[in-house]
């Protein structure tokens, strides 16, 4: 059964930084590149970064710069260090495996970034 528990969301200033973690089962985080997506009301989820398990990542645009991502393949667990952050980045944030298409029931609850003074 896939689990993903996201946690380390909350409100933060213009400027901040916040970590969130992904706790996940084994049997996505052993075998697929994994990412952080983010969504907000009326918009289709977006992937801003992902991971290789050999460690290789990639980011939107958007986040170059302020985001890194990481992962403990030892603990199945992925991170997402936001610095510098923008009220654009505002929203509920994600993480799954990276693929073309992932089942509505196989997202986990999220966790709500909101940026704001």
């Amino acid at each position: 059964q896939v689990q993903l528990v996201e946690s380390g969301g909350g409100l933060v200033q213009p400027g901040g930084s916040l970590r969130l973690s992904c706790a996940a089962s084994r049997s996505i985080f052993s075998i697929y590149t994994m990412g952080w997506y983010r969504q907000t009301p009326g918009k289709q989820r977006e992937l801003v970064a992902h991971i290789s398990r050999g460690g290789s990542t990639y980011y939107a645009d958007s986040v170059k710069g302020r985001f890194t991502i990481s992962r403990d393949n030892a603990k199945n667990t992925l991170y997402l260090q936001m610095n510098s952050l923008k009220p654009d980045d505002t929203a509920v944030y994600y993480c799954n495996k990276v693929a073309a298409s992932i089942s509505p029931g196989l997202w986990g609850q999220g966790t709500q970034v909101t940026v704001s003074s």
